[in-house]
């Protein structure tokens, strides 16, 4: 019996290490695209379009939702990532690493010059086809899960600053994305749905005005704005980031936790190990053996490809550039330029966030290969390709310095008895 609890012990410890390790969400993100290819591509595929086309309907008298399950998932639970985004954006607008203009002006020039690029080569790739053209914006988004993820691989090797700067490069990423999503993916409007959310949103104020920071009210508030956001034509996601705006970064009590913090980390596992990968499990999927040309070399996935791939580091270094040589910004500290390029090529993995844009843009399921081909194809590359440069070019860990070391030492110390013994 005390040995089952001693193993019991070690795995809770060993489960607790997984989800504190800052590259397990994007191993399970990387699982979940994995299963969905696999499934797209077995004997069971079925069971995987079934699955994603089961209707779920909620009803509340003459108020009724009813979508499939992959609805559910892109409208729903993404709603509660970008809640999450909204959350950190928050954060660290008021006390974090864009709490001022010296701290966040390099991040946002970067981030800018990474939406720019890749938007302007997915144009340029597809002229003449308005179609295609919608998709524009896929390329322009940064997963940060999946690029922290791929830099934490690198373990202490990178220095903090560097870190830091991607974080805040992928946060104000997503608050591009955001933006693009309410001015260019907005459907029809109803304003007298859209006035229900307004409503709600006045609540909200009144509640964080009035120092109220109990969850639940916040909550309830903003369930009604996401139904009345998602009624109205303007994509429901967005009714995450307004509702997080407006839970309280502090609380009147010296004893209480920041409500934001609190929401914040008790959220981020959920979001990383749940929502994420579940959202990658249900657009991931792609039936590779009926793939044509145009599905590889069309328009719409070489975009998608290149701009992540090339767009993102052209975009990104080019304005990083301008702006410390014109003395507008100053390159993170403790770093040098192939850091930054490294950087800069791992914001290339647009994967959830490029999907996400993807099926905004695309409605229609022919379009749906083309779309997954392209986000893979840039986001793998750039995964790989950034995860290979900065292993390179990052200084070595302590260990491998301190054994090179021992190595030469001994090196030495041979050649020296050889000499003193006449050899």
């Amino acid at each position: 019996m005390i040995s089952l609890l001693k193993n019991n012990g070690g795995w809770k410890k060993g489960a607790q290490a997984f989800f504190e390790n800052e590259t397990s969400g994007g191993t399970v993100l990387i699982v979940a695209a994995a299963l969905a290819i696999l499934l797209s591509n077995s004997p069971l595929a079925w069971i995987y379009d079934a699955l994603l086309g089961t209707p779920v309907v909620v009803q509340i008298g003459a108020l009724e939702l009813d979508k499939p399950l992959l609805h559910w998932i892109n409208d729903g639970l993404m709603a509660i990532f970008f809640f999450l985004v909204g959350l950190e954006l928050k954060r660290e607008v008021m006390e974090g690493r864009l709490s001022s203009i010296k701290q966040s002006a390099l991040p946002v020039i970067a981030a800018i010059g990474g939406i720019v690029v890749p938007a302007l080569i997915y144009v340029a790739l597809n002229q003449g086809d308005p179609l295609a053209l919608r998709g524009w914006a896929i390329p322009a988004a940064t997963d940060i899960a999946f690029a922290v993820g791929v830099l934490a691989l690198l373990g202490t090797r990178v220095p903090v600053s560097l870190k830091v700067f991607l974080l805040a490069l992928a946060i104000i990423d997503d608050l591009g994305a955001i933006l693009i999503i309410a001015l260019f993916y907005t459907s029809s409007l109803s304003l007298a749905v859209l006035a229900i959310g307004a409503v709600g949103t006045a609540v909200l104020w009144y509640l964080n005005h009035r120092g109220i920071t109990r969850t639940a009210a916040y909550v309830a508030v903003g369930v009604v704005i996401w139904v009345s956001v998602l009624k109205s034509g303007v994509h429901g996601t967005l009714a995450g980031v307004v509702v997080a705006l407006f839970i309280p970064m502090r609380s009147d009590s010296e004893t209480e936790h920041s409500p934001l913090q609190r929401i914040e980390h008790g959220l981020a596992p959920w979001v990383a190990f749940g929502v994420i990968p579940i959202f990658a499990f249900a657009n991931a999927g792609v039936t590779l053996h009926n793939l044509s040309a145009d599905d590889f070399f069309g328009g719409v996935p070489l975009g998608i490809a290149l701009g992540l791939f090339v767009g993102k580091q052209l975009g990104i270094m080019s304005f990083v550039y301008a702006a410390v040589k014109l003395g507008v910004a100053r390159l993170p500290e403790d770093t040098t330029w192939p850091q930054v390029y490294g950087v800069s090529v791992l914001a290339g993995i647009g994967f959830t966030m490029s999907l996400f844009i993807g099926t905004l843009a695309f409605s229609d399921p022919a379009n749906a290969a083309a779309l997954r081909v392209g986000v893979l194809a840039g986001s793998i590359a750039s995964a790989a390709f950034g995860y290979l440069l900065l292993r390179r070019v990052l200084p070595e860990p302590e260990r491998a310095r301190a054994s090179r070391q021992r190595q030469r030492d001994a090196a030495v110390s041979r050649r020296e008895s050889m000499v003193g013994s006449g050899r």
